[in-house]
């Protein structure tokens, strides 16, 4: 996962430089999740009676405008703690995903941002042995992947011409997501970010 996230990092800026993009953001952020509770999935036979909210989300964001206020996003999203699934089993999500993005300019010092996009929800389930792989090396968890359509927004408010915070929302509608209370979770924070070629 994490190699597969620096690639898709890497492959973000290559193609920012070929394109010659106007502008490059890149954010820090703290944000928390929520989610429907674990007894909302109680009296259903589609998921299980664990919420996968709750706890602080760090994460990076990136992206790059290419054609006046249109370009593409990337961000990835972490459980800073593990939570404990179902009593007993560590475990940490995290989110990641590519977007498209549309930043209107509100005001000299204000931009908003408006994100629809594709990603991954990854569970890993931590474990008291290693598991190893050729491709992977050695770990102590589990992963588990589900695929995850996202919306978001945000408004850029800049402190000086290219230092900015940002307090945003997510929404992610996660397929087949039977280990949790529900598909949907929310995402809720705020970023410090810096825009290059502003």
């Amino acid at each position: 996962m994490r190699k597969s996230i620096l690639a898709a990092i890497f492959a973000f800026f290559l193609i920012a430089v070929g394109a010659q993009a106007q502008q490059i953001d890149a954010a820090f952020g703290v944000s928390t999740i929520t989610a429907p509770s674990s007894s909302s999935a109680l009296n259903s036979t589609n998921y299980a009676a664990q919420t996968i909210g709750g706890g602080a989300y760090p994460g990076f964001s990136f992206d790059v405008l290419l054609h006046k206020q249109l370009g593409v996003q990337t961000e990835v999203y972490w459980r800073a703690s593990q939570n404990v699934y179902q009593g007993y089993q560590p475990f940490r999500p995290i989110f990641w995903d590519v977007n498209g993005i549309w930043a209107p300019r509100i005001s000299p010092r204000i931009s908003g941002e408006i994100l629809a996009g594709v990603g991954v929800q990854n569970v890993r389930f931590y474990n008291n042995y290693y598991t190893c792989s050729y491709f992977s090396g050695c770990t102590t968890y589990d992963s588990q992947s589900k695929f995850v359509g996202h919306f978001g927004g945000g408004i850029r408010f800049y402190v000086t011409k290219n230092l900015f915070v940002r307090p945003e929302a997510h929404l992610y509608l996660t397929t087949n997501n039977v280990d949790f209370s529900s598909y949907h979770a929310q995402r809720f924070g705020a970023s410090i970010g810096y825009s290059f070629g502003k």
